[in-house]
């Protein structure tokens, strides 16, 4: 039988996104997410189809559901070190995966964005830079340390690829997969395990770099609105999870505060002040 709109009702919703969790598995966060396509459905049906609109209204006050939100990995400048020792620089291929590790780790690209960086997309010279397209076609410009642009000039000049070809292509030329990618740096990651035991604890992935770079950029007092700018990020909020999982950063600001047995006293401004006003 046709399905008719009126079929898609909130019940009918509901019913799916349950069905969701309690036969297929899927977690809160893979919910909500279906359950934000399916807003943006009825947003556009109520434009053409105001008939429904109280079919669409209630579907639309399907709340999201709320889930626990843990805090995020990422690597301590020790861990990291070691991850980016870990490639044999005598083998080409150890050679791309260092420069692509650390361009990670500085530049925090997402790991689709490093996949899809060409040979033109890196801007040395005064400026550097790399250029990218982000999430919704967007391009993204990000800096780059002078240490990053000494390592990616020296790695173009063995690529000697053209303007258009990948970056970090394999070994045949071709653009490298997620699924290798996410290979290559596990088996690093365990080799360097080996120093550094903390990295064997965590699950690293391309992801754990990305936010890596930006708690780097957070603990050297980078506002998180310019963080958010340089990850890509729609909404500041989105950047705010840093915030959370940085505990030195809270250590420094309790430490600034002042202490509970401390009694309260009157500002007594120096001599020098005093003098400066009296002469006005």
């Amino acid at each position: 039988s046709r399905l008719e709109f009126n079929d898609l009702d909130a019940a009918c919703v509901g019913g799916f996104l349950d069905h969701l969790e309690d036969r297929r598995g899927n977690r809160a966060r893979t919910r909500n997410a279906r359950l934000a396509a399916i807003r943006s459905l009825f947003r556009f049906a109520a434009l053409r189809h105001p008939e429904y609109a109280a079919t669409i209204e209630r579907v639309l006050a399907i709340p999201p559901k709320r889930f626990e939100r843990r805090l995020v990995t990422f690597l301590t400048e020790e861990e990291l070190d070691a991850l980016l020792s870990a490639p044999a620089r005598s083998t080409w291929t150890g050679r791309r995966d260092h420069a692509l590790h650390r361009l990670a780790a500085q530049t925090g690209l997402r790991a689709s964005e490093l996949i899809a960086l060409h040979c033109a997309d890196i801007h040395l010279g005064s400026g550097a830079h790399v250029s990218c397209m982000g999430k919704g076609r967007k391009q993204r410009i990000t800096p780059i340390t002078s240490n990053m642009a000494a390592v990616l000039r020296v790695w173009l000049a063995e690529r000697a690829g053209q303007p258009a070809d990948p970056l970090f292509p394999t070994q045949t030329g071709k653009m490298l997969s997620r699924d290798a990618l996410e290979r290559r740096l596990a088996k690093y990651v365990d080799i360097a395990a080996k120093g550094c035991p903390s990295l064997g604890r965590k699950r690293v992935t391309l992801h754990i770099l990305r936010h890596t770079a930006a708690m780097r950029l957070l603990r050297a007092g980078v506002d998180t609105s310019v963080i958010a700018l340089w990850l890509g990020h729609e909404q500041i909020e989105t950047t705010h999870i840093y915030l959370h999982a940085d505990l030195e950063l809270k250590e420094r600001t309790l430490a600034k505060t002042t202490p509970a047995n401390t009694a309260p006293g009157r500002y007594r401004p120096p001599d020098k002040l005093l003098a400066f006003l009296e002469a006005l």
